[in-house]
């Protein structure tokens, strides 16, 4: 089957088309063609690489959903749009609904357009990806949903509960969700494939260190905890939201500032993180570099290490031991200096990097851990797109939801 992947971000998309066979196992997958669009809308740039070439080149679009409309474009006419059988779509909230990847219909359109004001950054993005693909495709096409919150729908009850009345958690929907689970989703599979583990047999702590950042605990083939919640905004120091902080904030910012609450969320959102603390810049390449004369850049480095190693510490004990820590994320798969600025500390629970391995490992999925260390180290460049395409074969062969 011909499968066109979409991912949309905030402010970037990436799509891939992918030939994917599942007739045996494993599912045999190949690149036909992929593309992105990165820069929206200061300086939007889009990369295509198909099977006649590449092209970079700059495009005047305002914001994402023409970022989209432009890529879905030019790589179905590079491939014709007959070739085209399915499409998957990267949908980061699913809520309580959708537990699953389900085929995308009117009703299902719907109630992932209610869901949006739960992940503002992202579904709204991922919405428009699949309003461009219905205007360019038609109704022919079927079109799945791969959900972000989906791998962690059967958290245990102690890791999704929030300590509120139950009233509000029945009335409400209220519950911790998780994210980045196709990030995680990829990253168990593909570090069975590199230990021989079976995924129900894996039990790791996983990072997914970008603009957004999660850390997972991961118990035989399935997320226990995760530091994400309600929305992507808690857990981890990420690019531009700031994670954990006390919800007593909220309205504390919102009198101070004469300004209402939503103000103040996007404030977390859009304005805070390693932004907030460096008052420079979200991307972590340009704070590296730096770090070595900016104040900011320095005190964002360290408050942004400091809170990941506490909750790899947190999800080792919840975990009673792990047989890895697994880095994955543009952040975690590329940077060797965060990853050891991470680890540095946590020797005493048997994790060990190894200096030459963890330098070797950048953008190259391998083991960056001393072999005799009690606890592996591993790097995993993240691929969601080839889980959106696997979802979508599965989904539309098998029925859908």
């Amino acid at each position: 089957m011909i499968v066109l992947a979409v991912n949309c971000g905030s402010s970037s998309v990436k799509c891939r088309v992918f030939d994917v066979t599942n007739d045996h196992k494993p599912v045999a997958v190949r690149v036909l063609a992929e593309g992105s669009v990165g820069g929206v809308p200061e300086e939007p740039v889009m990369v295509l690489r198909t099977e006649a070439g590449a092209l970079r080149q700059a495009i005047a679009v305002d914001d994402n959903a023409g970022g989209v409309r432009r890529l879905l474009q030019e790589l179905t006419g590079a491939l014709g749009l007959s070739r085209i059988e399915a499409v998957g779509h990267r949908i980061v909230h699913g809520g309580t609904r959708f537990t699953r990847s389900v085929l995308i219909d009117a009703s299902v359109l719907k109630t992932l357009e209610e869901l949006e004001e739960l992940a503002p950054l992202h579904n709204r993005a991922s919405l428009a990806g699949v309003r461009a693909a219905r205007a360019l495709l038609g109704w022919r096409v079927p079109m799945v949903g791969a959900f972000d919150t989906a791998f962690h729908a059967f958290l245990p009850d102690r890791a999704w509960r929030y300590a509120i009345p139950e009233n509000l958690v029945q009335r409400h929907g209220v519950r911790r969700f998780g994210f980045h689970g196709l990030s995680y989703q990829w990253t168990l599979w593909r570090f069975g494939e590199l230990t021989g583990t079976r995924p129900e047999q894996a039990r790791i702590v996983a990072l997914h260190l970008g603009n957004g950042c999660s850390a997972a605990a991961i118990e035989g083939g399935r997320s226990v905890d995760t530091s994400m919640g309600f929305t992507p905004l808690e857990g981890l120091v990420m690019g531009t939201r700031a994670g954990d902080i006390d919800p007593a904030l909220v309205g504390h910012l919102s009198r101070m500032e004469g300004v209402g609450i939503n103000t103040v969320e996007d404030w977390l959102n859009t304005r805070s993180g390693l932004l907030g603390l460096s008052g420079l810049s979200p991307d972590m390449q340009t704070l590296l570099a730096r770090e070595a004369d900016h104040a900011g850049a320095r005190l964002a480095i360290e408050v942004f290490c400091y809170r990941a190693r506490k909750y790899v510490g947190a999800y080792l004990a919840a975990l009673g031991g792990a047989q890895a820590v697994v880095f994955t994320g543009g952040i975690g798969a590329n940077s060797p200096e965060i990853r050891r600025r991470i680890c540095d500390g946590l020797q005493w629970f048997g994790l060990r990097i190894d200096p030459a391995l963890n330098r070797r490992a950048a953008g190259v999925d391998g083991r960056i851990s001393a072999d005799a260390a009690p606890i592996a180290g591993y790097a995993i460049s993240p691929d969601e797109e080839q889980i959106i395409a696997r979802e979508t074969v599965q989904v539309c062969e098998g029925g859908g939801e």
